[in-house]
């Protein structure tokens, strides 16, 4: 008898009405401006990728930077053994001296040739001959001269420089060894700014375009950022998705953000609306999303809500009344109607 008692009592608490909560926290809501936005999710990618390697082979004499480092634009890298270069150089450089020496030797002999000449003391054959010794020793000039720039370009194809500032995500960790033409020995990736590639439905082409500025957040971290922009639109949808392919700048000085990590990005699709910002415990999903207050009677009120806006610690609502003070971290057992008190 006294278990059926006790297995009654439940229900008729039920049926009296919710049964009373002791107590509930409540936390504030902050009155904003807030757009409605399009979320889809992408690929943090560093702007620019590029694999260096030396154009000519050799041995690897010298690396000044290490993996990991940032480094500027036109910094050098590394270096090849130059000695047979070096000496190549020496030898070009001798034979533009020499190539001077006798070509300043032919001007000076054409030029007493010619006051000669002018004189009557030596034939025009005698004067030609001169005339044509000093040209062929200024185009040996030239050609020495030529030579020198060829060996002095190979020999700064011994050494490596960067192309542009970014960070090395792989270098050669001794030297010594033998590299080939062209075979990459570092890589270089510029992380600031990241670019996030993503799709977007074809009936947001009208308001998505370059130059729109979006946030952008880190699926990982939950690390934002509102100055993001749009930089290309491409007008061509793909051919399975039928989705148009968009393409974001994320500024990343700070190196908030992880290259090749995903990533949401808001687009603003809409007026600027009235809105509420929140703790994120503070929101209910059971049955849909949505928030409790307290109303004059010290009774428990759900109010449906939808969100425009999810942040780490905040997210902005969307609510069809005026929020002040919500309950904070709701839990299954809070139902409308019932007397609840703070703490």
């Amino acid at each position: 008898m006294l278990a059926i008692v006790a297995a009654l009592v439940p229900l008729v608490a039920l049926a009296e009405g919710p049964t009373a909560v002791t107590s509930v926290h409540l936390v504030k809501a902050t009155e904003v401006r807030s757009t409605s936005k399009e979320q889809v999710t992408g690929s943090l990618s560093p702007s620019k990728t590029l694999p260096l390697g030396f154009e000519v082979g050799g041995r690897l004499s010298a690396s000044r930077v290490q993996k990991g480092d940032v480094v500027k634009a036109g910094q050098h890298l590394g270096s090849l053994d130059a000695e047979i270069v070096s000496a190549q150089v020496a030898q070009a450089e001798a034979g533009v001296a020499a190539a001077e020496a006798s070509a300043e030797l032919a001007r000076d002999v054409a030029g007493r040739q010619e006051k000669l000449k002018a004189e009557g003391s030596v034939t025009e054959v005698q004067s030609r001959s001169s005339d044509t010794q000093k040209r062929q020793a200024e185009a040996n000039l030239l050609m020495a001269r030529a030579s020198l720039a060829q060996v002095k370009a190979a020999r700064r194809r011994h050494d490596l420089l960067a192309p542009f500032g970014g960070m090395l995500v792989d270098a050669p960790e001794q030297v010594g060894g033998m590299v080939g033409p062209g075979l990459p020995v570092y890589v270089l990736q510029q992380l600031d700014p990241l670019v996030l590639k993503t799709t977007i439905p074809e009936a947001l082409r009208a308001v998505v375009k370059p130059g729109l500025k979006a946030r952008v957040e880190s699926v990982a971290t939950g690390a934002g950022t509102d100055d993001a922009t749009v930089r290309l639109v491409l007008p061509v949808a793909d051919p399975q998705t039928r989705r148009v392919p968009v393409e974001v700048l994320v500024p990343n000085a700070d190196g908030r953000f992880v290259a090749n990590s995903l990533a949401r990005v808001f687009f603003p699709v809409g007026d600027a609306q009235r809105a509420f910002t929140i703790p994120t415990s503070a929101l209910g999903a059971t049955g849909g999303e949505h928030v409790f207050v307290i109303d004059s009677g010290s009774r428990l009120k759900r109010v449906a809500v939808t969100v425009t806006a999810r942040g780490l610690r905040e997210i902005t609502v969307a609510a069809v009344q005026p929020l002040t003070e919500v309950v904070d971290a709701p839990s299954a057992a809070l139902v409308e109607g019932a007397v609840v008190s703070l703490r």
